[in-house]
């Protein structure tokens, strides 16, 4: 059993539970992940430090933390760590390695010994790549015999803070727990206030119970309770002699620690105070260094600095950071204290290096934010070296997700290009504007972009930028459908990438091709797309991989070969998310909650559009797919707010001008209104979105508004057959047949739809049963209304007499599956014994488990048995 933490003073009141929880995760022995978070000073850093203490005679410390700077360095808190660990590990966060690299690296560092604790300290502050080293920690820390341990301020969790996508995708791992520290209760506060005679009730009004605020205000030795944790600070710092504070103010600027050979530089003849500052309690001992005990202290102090001082203090880091006494310059620091010191020259130095790093490492918000800060001092640097530099910001905004930021940097890259009266590179400047205009939806205006370029490179010698913008209209024109425009421009870039032999371009084309042909039902078109995605693979092309596997996803999503898309799907996120390709990855994720939606598993379709909602990402195609996802489960299980999230997705779909962003979102509209009998609502937009459909030549698109305007009655003018069968089927009155060839998709609520279109009874009768099955109320109710108005009788009520009978809401079906497993069966032999596909059981058995509450397969049993709903029983 394990035992709980002593309180041996008074940040520690109240923490015991979570002390004790630490301790039984450690003496598991299975490698785990615990995100302890809480707001600022509420003793997430004192708990860690207590927890380490009790165990360091038992486990290995490794510990490492978030850099404070304006912009974070790369991999910031892997530095301590590979420093405490060595070997492999430091070689490679000191080179240019990749976080998946990185990762592995420090998988087999936790290894290597019986029993380590890892504390990443601040993820508020994490740069993408040390994010990615945590998403890839989680996927098999259970591997080694570690715990990890990862704070964060959960009070500045914006909702586009990168942390949240992080969280979002943690959140369903086995193996990662969550840990809140809450503020000190009004006992405890009044504990810690009796010796001090200070008002307890009023101290816990002031502070709201945060350690670090009541703490404070009680060493402060004041009879008033100060107003702000400032006042309280300084109050504290004010008892030291001056020396002490001019130490203090030095240790204040260099984040997130002062290591002594730079603190001895800085505070000169004040550096013998180090002592009676950590007597005081103002700052703590670290590796090589000392830091302040609380981060609120250390913005306290800094912001009390006269803009004098800091400017010397800033001024003085800068000078001693730049030649170190051992290792290679942090350029990243090197930025921000060039930048808070004003030395522009050593801004443009290090700023853009500290972006180019940062790039390397797939830290690309970190590498914009260096690019931005770099063109905050580029008055007077040459006009084509600002220029390089709004290209490579608005090409990193654009793969962090930053799409409006992207084209307002590459608009002002345009310009300036144009000033400069360079032909290729003007033109290299509008094709990558063009890009951006397109991925914000003002799709017309990246055209005559696009146009512009080829005019102006088809002047010069035939060359890359020329083969990158026939490459690039050729994309657009796939988005726009026009297929025939994609294969002209894409066969011209074809041509000249494979007469340059530029692999990254023969890519960009093969993968635009490839969906034109696969849009026009071409084998040619599957083939060119997994060629795009070998040659990336040989090649190392990682933006590359992630499009082709996002595109070969999409075009089995569009002909609605959903097998296939969750197979790239499940591939795709593996490579993406590994790699920090968000913007890939949150796509990817969209896909995936189409694919549950038309499989009938709802509750992770709509779990799966709500993770891609919660991310920072700024991807119009991932949002408007997950908004229509979010809205027809509401719809089909008649949940409130269906049209609300339809209304959002098609706000955000319609400005792109794009068909298959456009027309899902429609059709989920015109669903939705079938179902609450008011076609009128949406009959304006099908049939709008049905001519598109149709001018353009997408044939399941229009197949699927076709379906929609008959059942509202509208007549619509397409000819038959449009190439989608199981649509074709249903507007021929075959509808018997047309739900088999759903059914064989695995689309039981498709299935169970285009027997509604029915008049015969008995095929009514299949419908009802497919849409109680499924738990689709309103569609249940809609055909019931049929039966009873052509005099059908003994109609069902509601879910099947099994499955009513049940507390737990399992489906007939379910309940077989469940029997199965009691038994001990795995699932493939369930899926012998009930003739299905073993993927088909393995959704049944999440359904289970999930409906039962149960985490694993033996205590789904046991709560089968407990509830009564094994054979015996029922």
């Amino acid at each position: 059993m394990a035992r709980s933490a002593p309180q041996r003073h008074s940040d520690l009141l109240e923490r015991s539970d979570q002390l004790a929880a630490l301790s039984e995760l450690l003496a598991a022995g299975r490698g785990r992940i615990v995100l302890v978070g809480g707001e600022a000073g509420v003793g997430k850093t004192t708990l860690l430090r207590e927890f380490c203490d009790e165990h360091r005679d038992s486990a290995r410390i490794l510990w490492g933390a978030c850099d404070a700077l304006f912009t974070p360095r790369p991999l910031g808190p892997l530095f301590e760590i590979a420093e405490g660990a060595r070997g492999e590990l430091e070689t490679l966060v000191a080179s240019e390695a990749k976080p998946h690299e990185v990762a592995s690296a420090l998988l087999d560092e936790l290894g290597r010994t019986k029993q380590t604790i890892l504390a990443l300290e601040d993820l508020h502050w994490a740069d993408e790549a040390t994010l990615d080293v945590l998403r890839l920690l989680a996927r098999r820390i259970e591997s080694v015999p570690a715990l990890v341990l990862a704070t964060y301020r959960d009070d500045e969790l914006d909702r586009e803070h990168p942390l949240r996508l992080v969280l979002g995708e943690l959140a369903t791992s086995p193996a990662v727990t969550r840990l809140n520290v809450e503020p000190l209760s009004e006992q405890a506060v009044a504990q810690l206030a009796e010796p001090h005679g200070i008002d307890p009730e009023s101290l816990h009004r002031l502070t709201a119970g945060n350690p670090f605020f009541v703490t404070e205000a009680l060493e402060a030795g004041t009879d008033e309770i100060p107003q702000t944790v400032r006042d309280a600070v300084l109050a504290r710092a004010m008892r030291l002699a001056p020396e002490a504070r001019t130490l203090l103010e030095a240790v204040a600027v260099v984040t997130p620690q002062a290591d002594l050979w730079l603190l001895e530089q800085l505070a000169g003849d004040s550096f013998d105070r180090v002592e009676d500052c950590l007597v005081s309690g103002m700052l703590t001992s670290v590796p090589h260094g000392v830091a302040f005990r609380h981060e609120l202290a250390r913005i306290a102090v800094e912001e009390s600095l006269t803009p004098h001082r800091a400017l010397s203090l800033h001024k003085s880091a800068l000078g001693a950071l730049a030649n170190p006494p051992s290792g290679t310059p942090d350029l990243a620091r090197l930025a921000h204290h060039a930048e808070a010191a004003g030395d522009a020259p050593s801004v443009l130095r290090f700023a853009p290096q500290a972006a180019a790093r940062a790039s390397s490492l797939g830290a690309h918000r970190e590498a914009a934010a260096q690019y931005e800060r770099a063109l905050r001092f580029a008055d007077g640097e040459e006009p084509d070296t600002t220029a390089d530099w709004l290209e490579r910001c608005s090409q990193e905004c654009y793969l962090s997700s930053q799409l409006e930021r992207a084209v307002t940097t590459g608009e002002q890259a345009v310009a300036l290009r144009r000033q400069l009266g360079d032909p290729e590179q003007e033109g290299a400047s509008l094709r990558a504007f063009s890009q951006m205009l397109s991925f914000v939806g003002r799709p017309a205006e990246g055209r005559q972009a696009a146009l512009e370029a080829i005019a102006l490179l088809e002047q010069l010698e035939p060359g890359p930028e020329l083969a990158r913008a026939y490459a690039t209209l050729a994309q657009r024109c796939v988005n726009w459908e026009d297929v025939g425009g994609a294969i002209e421009w894409g066969n011209r870039g074809l041509e000249l990438a494979e007469q340059l032999d530029d692999p990254e371009i023969v890519v960009h084309v093969l993968t635009t091709l490839g969906v034109a042909e696969f849009r026009m039902g071409e084998p040619t078109g599957r083939q060119k797309l997994e060629r795009a995605l070998e040659i990336a693979r040989a090649q190392g092309l990682e933006d590359g991989i992630g499009r082709a596997y996002l595109n070969l996803s999409m075009q089995c999503l569009r002909r609605r070969l959903y097998r296939e898309a969750a197979s790239w799907q499940d591939k795709g996120l593996e490579y993406c998310v590994e790699r920090g390709l968000d913007y890939w990855a949150v796509c990817l994720l969209a896909g995936r909650g189409w694919v549950h939606l038309a499989e009938g598993r709802w509750t992770e379709a709509a779990e799966a559009a709500q993770a891609v909602l919660r991310q920072p990402v700024e991807a119009r195609v991932a949002q408007s797919m997950a908004l229509m996802v979010t809205g027809v489960v509401r719809a089909r299980r008649g949940d409130p707010d269906a049209w609300a999230a339809l209304d959002e997705g098609l706000a955000v779909a319609k400005p792109t001008t794009e068909l298959m962003q456009i027309a899902p979102v429609v059709a989920g509209m015109a669903e939705a209104a079938w179902l609450e009998g008011r076609p009128e609502r949406v009959s304006a937009e099908v049939e709008k979105t049905l001519g598109l459909a149709i001018e353009t030549g997408a044939t399941w698109e229009t197949g699927e508004l076709a379906c929609w305007s008959r059942r509202f009655g509208l007549e619509a003018e397409v000819e038959l057959p449009v190439g989608a069968e199981p649509y074709d089927l249903t507007l021929a009155d075959d509808h018997e047949t047309a739900a088999q060839r759903w059914s064989e998709l695995g689309c039981e609520y498709e299935a169970a739809l285009a027997r509604t279109d029915s008049d015969d009874e008995d095929t009514l009768r299949k419908a009802l049963d497919g849409f109680q099955q499924l738990g689709a109320r309103p569609a249940a109710a809609i055909v019931t209304r049929k039966l009873r108005e052509r005099g059908a009788r003994d109609l069902p009520q509601g879910p099947r007499k099994a499955t009513r009978e049940n507390t737990a809401n399992l489906t007939p079906r379910e309940l077989e599956v469940l029997e199965l497993l009691t038994e001990g069966l795995r699932n493939q032999d369930i899926a012998e014994r009930l003739f299905v596909a073993e993927k088909t059981v393995d959704h049944h058995v999440s359904a289970i488990l999930r409906k039962l509450d149960a985490k694993t397969r033996a205590e789904a049993s046991v709560k089968a048995v407990r509830l009564g709903l094994t054979n015996e029983d029922r």
